[in-house]
């Protein structure tokens, strides 16, 4: 089932060219990339690796989000490591990808730990959009 939004509070516009081995820029100028295959030895990033970066900081927010309604305060030094892989699928017909998410939160226990990263985890607008399509697998150190 798709999930429609109820309201929209932000649109990020961008424009892309040439694919693996192009570049991409921001509407507003904050995000000029140019992008690269990985593996390739050339400069440049790729989708990936901004995937990566993306979705670990859209759950430290969500995270923030959740602390006061589940009574547990983010640390301030909270960091995510995150991995997303790519790799052939349905005997190589396809690609797809993988995430893996190592959650560092320092001075919390285990149960604000778990508490905190289970709710962020239903609220993330990235876990949302992959849930159930890819695997993602979430450590807590």
């Amino acid at each position: 089932m798709t999930t429609k939004l109820d309201k929209v509070l932000y649109t990020a516009e961008a424009h892309t060219t040439g694919g693996r081995d192009g570049a991409g820029k921001s509407s507003d100028g904050a995000i000029d990339v140019q992008l690269s295959s990985p593996g390739s030895g050339k400069p440049g990033t790729n989708p990936e690796q901004l995937f990566a970066v993306g979705y670990a900081a859209c759950f430290i927010g969500a995270m923030k989000a959740v602390g006061p309604k589940v009574g547990v305060k983010v640390p301030d030094d909270v960091a995510i490591d995150s991995k997303v892989s790519l790799g052939p699928t349905n005997g190589g017909a396809a690609y797809g990808i993988s995430v893996q998410l190592a959650i560092t939160l320092p001075g919390l226990d285990a149960e604000q730990k778990q508490k905190l990263v289970d709710t962020a985890h239903q609220v993330c607008p990235y876990s949302n959009a992959t849930r159930g399509n890819i695997d993602v697998e979430i450590t807590i150190a």
